[in-house]
Parts: C-alpha cells; structure tokens; sequence
C-alpha cells in the first residue's frame, strides 16, 4: 500500500496548519508551523497567493488527505463509496474517514499521531472483536470492541503513547478504557464531532463533481 514518506512538516506548512503528524512534537514550540509559518520553498516566505475557486478545493482534498494519511486513489474511492450512500456525500465522506481503524487507534489514544497508529495496526498489535486486524483501512461499525492486543500490551510505544494522551478527550461515539488498552465504538461519528482541524467537505465535493 502506497504511503508518503518525505518530509511531513513541509505539508503542515503547506497547508498552513497543524496536521499533527509528529504527536507531542506538534504541541511545542519546535513545531515547524510556529518556527516557520509559510510556505515551503525558496520565495515561501515572500510570496502568498491569493487562492479562489478551483485552489481552494484542492487544497481542501490536500489538507484531509494529508491529514488522514491517504494518497489520491484511495481516498478517490472512499469519496465515490461515500456518495453511493444515503445522505450528505461531505458528511458520510468524513464519517469513513473517522471510522478508519488506524484513526480510531488514534482516536482512542493508543498512538500519539496517524502515522504511529497506521504502524501500530500494520504491525498487528490491534485486533477488532477478537481478532487481529492489520489493515489500517479497515472500517469499524457500531458495537465494535477494538483492543490491544494480548501479547503488544507491554508495548512501550503504545504504554508511552497512552500517557501522553492521558487527558485527551475522547469522541462522544467511542467508550476507551485506557488502562486496559481497550474500547468500543457506541455510535456513529457526528458532524460536530468529526476531524481535529476545521474541514470544508463541500469544496471537496464540489472538486470531484466536477
């Protein structure tokens, strides 16, 4: 499965926003967004463009892609399920996203940012229902129980990644026992309660009607 592997404070930039790739990192002053609030590039500093129309939604897809750590075929044919389904395309379309198993390890406070729970699940330290799941694309539904597994539960990354988020709040549509590394989905994520950075899912929708 094809991931990004440059740079990721160069997207944060990019995007000119935090999109917590580095965990406890992204929360200090050595963040790339609060040393280096522009752009990447030799004239990221001198010029900012005014973006309409057709840049505004790209980089709307970028900003969520990135964030989710999708690349575009992916993410092309999550959006193309998403407007298969009853309801708004923008909203089912985030709701997927959430319900990723590598975010919902991420969500759960089991990794300190998307990259470390994709690996956390790629590894296969997670399991759902009982049973290990390695597919960080994997979609969880209501009543879902997803754990640690057994054997990973000495895991310094994970026991380290739990503190660290020890007062992170958790999503009204998931129930985590932290101690015993485990929890389950109660509902089905709501619009108010979707993504960490502020989403327009209609750019995005209107960019792939085109």
């Amino acid at each position: 499965m094809a991931r990004y592997i440059g740079p990721v404070c160069r997207l944060c930039r990019r995007e000119g926003m935090k999109l917590f790739f580095k965990g406890e990192r992204c929360h200090s002053e050595k963040c790339a967004i609060e040393k280096r609030n522009f752009v990447p590039g030799q004239h990221g500093k001198d010029r900012r463009s005014k973006v309409v129309g057709y840049g505004l939604q790209l980089r709307e897809k970028q900003k969520v892609k990135r964030y989710y750590g999708l690349t575009e075929k992916p993410f092309r044919n999550l959006f193309e399920k998403a407007e298969k389904m009853k309801g708004i395309t923008g909203e089912n379309l985030l709701s997927m996203l959430e319900r990723r198993l590598d975010n919902v390890v991420y969500r759960m406070g089991f990794a300190t940012s998307h990259p470390q729970a994709r690996q956390i699940v790629r590894h296969g330290h997670i399991s759902v229902n009982g049973r290990k799941v390695n597919i960080p694309s994997f979609l969880v539904k209501q009543g879902d129980t997803v754990e640690v597994r057994e054997g990973s539960r000495k895991n310094p990354t994970i026991l380290s990644a739990r503190d660290a988020t020890a007062h992170t709040p958790v999503p009204n549509w998931l129930e985590v026992d932290r101690e015993a590394l485990q929890g389950r989905v109660i509902g089905m994520p709501k619009r108010e309660e979707l993504v960490q950075i502020q989403v327009n899912e209609r750019l995005i929708v209107e960019l792939y009607s085109k």
